[in-house]
Parts: structure tokens; sequence; C-alpha cells
């Protein structure tokens, strides 16, 4: 059985306001058709239905379908950023990866509609790939950039290309959250995600070369 920590007060919160705006039900209604039917399998009828408004209000909303699918995309990437910032900045250690990668890990696994419609629809979508470019990706790349910049100048890390290390930062605790059915079991315990965050964090702090006098 697949574990998620229990819903926060602002997790409750958002629920609430979901239900009591129009434009929020329509976009956790798109979220959830494009995840397990594509965005070419998904009628704006379908959309409609799900959010439970009438079809002519989707349009009051978004210019089209396909308008529905970039907001779907990015903007929940956006408390995902915030997150990522939020847990950087209050790291104890800058050697405490472990703890980041896991809470991201398990981030990614509750958000596994949201990473299947970005990976999937991005391949079809030049305007979607090239937004969670620039909206997500290059922003989530900055915080991560300034973060190791900082703790290479402190002489915690050694001196090389903070870009360059946010990048394989980045690159490494994606991997193992959207790969639920290759790397992470979709089943995986609390315990099998801070394995592997703790053998990730190991990795990226020291490498894979034995040490040799």
């Amino acid at each position: 059985m697949q574990v998620f920590p229990q819903r926060t007060f602002k997790e409750t919160r958002k629920a609430l306001q979901v239900e009591e705006d129009p434009r929020a039900r329509i976009l956790q209604a798109a979220l959830r058709l494009f995840a397990r039917k594509g965005y070419d399998g998904t009628t704006t009828r379908d959309l409609a239905n799900a959010a439970n408004v009438a079809e002519g209000t989707l349009f009051r909303h978004f210019t089209n379908k396909k308008a529905i699918l970039i907001e779907v995309a990015t903007s929940g990437w956006v408390e995902i950023l915030t997150d990522l910032l939020t847990e950087l900045s209050e790291m104890g250690s800058y050697k405490a990866v472990a703890q980041v990668m896991r809470r991201r890990m398990l981030h990614m696994q509750a958000n596994a509609d949201l990473l299947r419609v970005c990976f999937i629809e991005a391949q079809f979508h030049p305007e979607l790939r090239n937004r969670i470019q620039s909206e997500v990706i290059a922003k989530m790349t900055d915080v991560v950039e300034a973060f190791f910049q900082t703790a290479m100048e402190k002489g915690i890390y050694r001196p090389m290309n903070p870009r360059i290390v946010a990048q394989v930062f980045l690159g490494m605790f994606a991997i193992a959250g959207f790969s639920n059915e290759t790397i992470v079991d979709p089943q995986a315990s609390p315990q099998s995600i801070q394995e592997m965050a703790e053998g990730i964090a190991d990795i990226f702090l020291n490498g894979v070369l034995a040490n040799k006098e």
C-alpha cells in the first residue's frame, strides 16, 4: 500500500478553495483526465462534466483546450518550486541532502498525475515544452544554483560550476521521483524511499570512486 503524508491544514484549505472556484475545479479535472486519457483523448465536454460546470464556462476561463493544458502543466510547479526553495533555505546543514531528496521524492510521487501530463504531453506540444523549460526548469535551476554557489563560497563544497551541480542535483532526484515503475516502486514504503534518498545523496556528495591514497 502506497503511503503519503497526511493532509496538512494548508492542503485542506486548498481543497476547500478548489471546491468553491470553478476555474480551480476545471484545472483539477483536467489534470486528472489528461493524466488518464491523454490530452487528445479528453474532450471539452469531458472536462466540463468532471469539473461540474457548463461547457461554456470552460471558455470563460480559458481561450481553448490547449490553454487549459498549459496552465495545468505549469501552475502545479509553482508550489513545487516554492516548497523546494523553502526546504533549501531551512536546511540545517549543507550536507543534509538526503532529507531534501526524501521529501522531494515523496512530493513527486504524490504529484504523479502532474508529472505524467508534463512528460507525455510535452513531447507533442512545443509551446508546452517551452513553457516548462522557461517557467519551471530554468527557475528551479536558478534557485538550486544559488544554493550551491553559497555552499562553495563557504568552503563546504569544492569549487566548480554551480550551474552544472544544480542540474545534476535536480536530475538525480527528478529521475527517482518521476520513474515510479522503474526506479522507485509505486508501492514503496517510506523506509524504502528513505533508503533511496540516502543512496542518491551519498552518490551526489561522495561520488562512486573508492577513496585511494
